[in-house]
């Protein structure tokens, strides 16, 4: 009996510790997304949900920038969502499998996000479903228009390889899903050219200088029709703000690179939509681009009147971004680390 009993004993501390090292080193989940309460600004009541999650462009990078500018410069309080690493509970973008916190689109009046090829499990997509299907504003960026790519087929219509509706979650509500690159990627940068027509949108307002180091996407040919484009794509030579633009059919015509575009939920509610295919980390180094962005936060809750001839968009705190590139996020960060300071 005494050995039995010693053979329990060792058992349950073996299963004690193989559940101890597995589950998340975090016991409050909070601790893993980042909240900033919204301070003075035309923002203030409202609530920004930012969804990072891709394994090329740093969005768990620039998101928590971006959050900090709409809450600090602007009122809006923002939730910034990562992909997490279970086990440890450290962000871990190539981990496509877990965004923790989408619960938090139950009380978002915007969502903003930069995710690539997510396969979430349903509990998860839930929150991405409902609040689409509520027909709530949405701000697309980069390789957001191809945002999921599921395994399940719960929310198979959200899939960037959907069988029920071509282009998923990308084409349907962005206004695009993935085609190409249009600019050669990593050699070629993007000079943002704004429309004629969207001269007087307030979005574009103290957007006069728009340049990042990732390349333009091909669009669909047919994206006006729906949509009203507000800047157009010039492909450079170059990887330099200063590099003469490609010569040639690349910039005849140009791509659209903004645009704004509605959709419907379910019950017929009509939700503002802006969507960009700039919005690296290192495109967010670009104070035009960020002002862009926060411009289309302010339209997209229908606060246009709101919006200021040169939005304030200085960097909160440090920004080093990475630049672009399959597996060269930061080891090891936290969503603590992104805290303000």
């Amino acid at each position: 009996m005494k050995t039995v009993g010693l053979s329990i004993l060792l058992l349950t501390a073996c299963l004690l510790m193989i559940f101890s090292t597995s589950a998340p080193v975090s016991a409050d989940e909070s601790d893993l997304w980042c909240v900033y309460e919204g301070g003075e600004g035309p923002g203030q009541g409202r609530h920004v949900v930012l969804v990072s999650g891709d394994e090329e462009y740093r969005s768990e990078e620039c998101l928590p920038q971006l959050g900090k500018i709409l809450s600090q410069r602007h009122g809006f309080k923002c939730t910034v969502l990562f992909a997490i690493e279970p086990s440890s509970g450290e962000i871990n973008p190539d981990n496509t499998k877990n965004i923790p916190g989408l619960e938090a689109l139950q009380t978002a009046d915007l969502m903003i996000i930069a995710t690539r090829f997510r396969d979430l499990p349903d509990e998860q997509m839930q929150y991405v479903a409902e609040y689409i299907d509520a027909g709530k504003p949405v701000i697309g960026m980069r390789a957001g228009v191809v945002a999921f790519r599921l395994t399940s087929r719960t929310y198979e219509r959200f899939s960037s390889s959907s069988r029920t509706q071509r282009g998923g979650f990308g084409l349907n509500i962005l206004g695009q899903t993935w085609m190409s690159h249009h600019g050669h990627h990593g050699v070629e940068s993007t000079r943002g050219i704004i429309a004629d027509e969207a001269q007087d949108n307030p979005i574009v307002n103290g957007c006069e200088d728009i340049w990042g180091p990732t390349d333009v996407y091909t669009v669909r040919a047919d994206l006006a029709d729906d949509s009203d484009v507000l800047a157009w794509g010039q492909v450079l030579s170059g990887m330099e703000p200063d590099s003469e633009p490609v010569e040639g059919s690349k910039n005849d015509p140009m791509m659209p690179l903004a645009w704004t575009r509605t959709y419907e939920g379910t019950d017929g509610q009509v939700g503002r939509v802006f969507t960009t295919t700039m919005g690296a980390a290192d495109d967010l180094a670009g104070e035009d681009l960020r002002r862009m962005v926060v411009n289309a936060a302010y339209w997209c809750v229908g606060l246009e009147d709101e919006i200021p001839e040169c939005a304030n968009v200085d960097l909160v705190g440090e920004y080093l971004a990475l630049p672009f590139g399959f597996g060269k996020y930061r080891k090891g960060v936290r969503p603590a680390d992104h805290d303000l300071n």
